[in-house]
């Protein structure tokens, strides 16, 4: 009898041990199974299109208006959403409840707008774009001019404003090219996902042409970038070469010219640039405007007071650029108006003269001095920086072919 209830207490006690196991392992695997599913997520992306608003995008999509005018307000402060440029991307990431969890926007190359849904409030936060550098190495044949030489795709004009910028105290980029000048270039090559997006910095130039030799090297000193000759001296002067880039010289400075509306021989104290009308002028130093408004053939006129007792003009402007009036302080390079053809003018044209003490000089033969070089621990750094940069640029070698087929070439290296 004592065996058969020991029999007993056992079997029970197996069969409660079992069934309180067997119950605690389900209940246990059915916490696991709620706890870790999450909700379902869609995603809707695309590309902004000609007058499309994020209106129409939320609209389309079937997603509340009021999400969208929280992600606006989430917005204001970083980057106004109102304002999408076509061709630029977009992705929204909704949840199965249509709740949008988080919108991304490119802003630009460099930047995207981020915004979260955090304990149910919309974050925003700008943020960069991360990019493979790899730097490469290149040659460019001039033809005609340099856009058209590098190419005319965005990425290409970009790489030809920066080459303008830097030899802008050198070289004329509408009189001193000829056909068969080459640059040499050891550039930033900037990759996302290993396609090519953009050209980064210039790192070194060399330009071999009709005007001479020049260089231009990358170098940071006391936390400014500048571009520096050979020599260790900043390339930039207290004049651009230019007042515009890449356009033609229909004109002259000449103390006798015939003047194609008058047909009267009579001097021309300046340089006429032939572009398109409504091309940005540029003040070529820093200086301050004495006169912005009309003056008898010059039309439209902004003369320009600067060091040393030199003065510029820029005549037949369509209009001047905002702000530009009589008394405001101007940099070197900002845009102060506009190409036109008001006064006595055939064509849309800019009229730029420089005077030194009042008497006028030839803009294409004005030589106007550079900064101090660098010195000390600073040179030494230069000087192996430029060395290195020397032998990039040296180990670029166009074909004999090139200079008559006025080609690109390029090899790329990761760094």
């Amino acid at each position: 009898m004592k065996r058969f209830y020991l029999i007993l207490f056992v079997s029970l006690a197996a069969t409660f041990f079992l069934f309180f196991r067997f119950g605690l392992v389900n209940r246990e695997r059915k916490i696991e199974t709620v706890s870790s599913r999450q909700p379902d997520l869609r995603e809707i992306s695309g590309v902004i299109k000609k007058g499309q608003t994020l209106f129409d995008v939320f609209k389309k999509s079937g997603l509340a208006l009021a999400e969208l005018f929280k992600i606006k307000e989430a917005s204001a402060s970083v980057q106004k959403l109102s304002e999408l440029h076509p061709g630029h991307s977009y992705k929204i990431i909704v949840g199965n409840d249509n709740r949008v969890r988080s919108f991304i926007y490119r802003i630009d190359d460099d930047s995207m707008l981020n915004v979260r849904r955090e304990n149910g409030v919309f974050e925003a936060e700008k943020k960069p774009i991360s990019y493979e550098k790899r730097t490469s190495e290149m040659y460019v044949v001039v033809r005609d001019n340099l856009v058209s030489s590098i190419g005319n795709g965005r990425k290409d004009q970009s790489l030809a404003f920066q080459l303008s910028d830097i030899f802008a105290w050198d070289l004329d980029f509408a009189s001193d090219l000829r056909n068969g000048d080459v640059f040499k270039i050891v550039v930033e090559k900037l990759y996302r996902n290993g396609q090519f997006k953009k050209y980064g910095d210039i790192l070194s130039a060399e330009f071999v042409g009709n005007e001479g030799d020049y260089r231009a090297y990358r170098f940071e000193d006391d936390g400014k970038v500048k571009y520096y000759g050979a020599d260790g001296r900043p390339l930039e002067k207290a004049f651009l070469k230019a007042p515009l880039s890449f356009r033609r010289i229909s004109s002259g400075f000449s103390l006798r010219r015939l003047n194609p509306i008058l047909k009267i021989y009579r001097p021309h104290y300046g340089v006429d640039y032939a572009a398109p009308m409504g091309t940005p002028v540029s003040a070529v130093g820093n200086g301050t405007v004495i006169f912005s408004g009309r003056m008898g053939e010059y039309g439209n006129l902004i003369i320009i007071r600067h060091w040393g007792g030199y003065t510029t003009r820029y005549g037949h402007l369509s209009r001047m650029a905002k702000g530009i009036r009589t008394g405001v302080k101007v940099t070197q390079g900002e845009i102060i108006g506009y190409v036109g053809e008001t006064g006595l003018a055939t064509g849309p044209h800019l009229h730029f003269e420089i005077r030194i003490d009042g008497k006028p000089v030839n803009p294409l033969l004005a030589k106007i001095p550079r900064a101090n070089p660098l010195s000390g621990e600073q040179m030494a750094e230069f000087r192996a920086f430029r060395d290195r940069m020397n032998n990039e640029l040296a180990s670029i070698r166009p074909p004999i072919y090139a200079a008559k087929a006025g080609l690109v070439g390029q090899s790329s290296r990761s760094i």
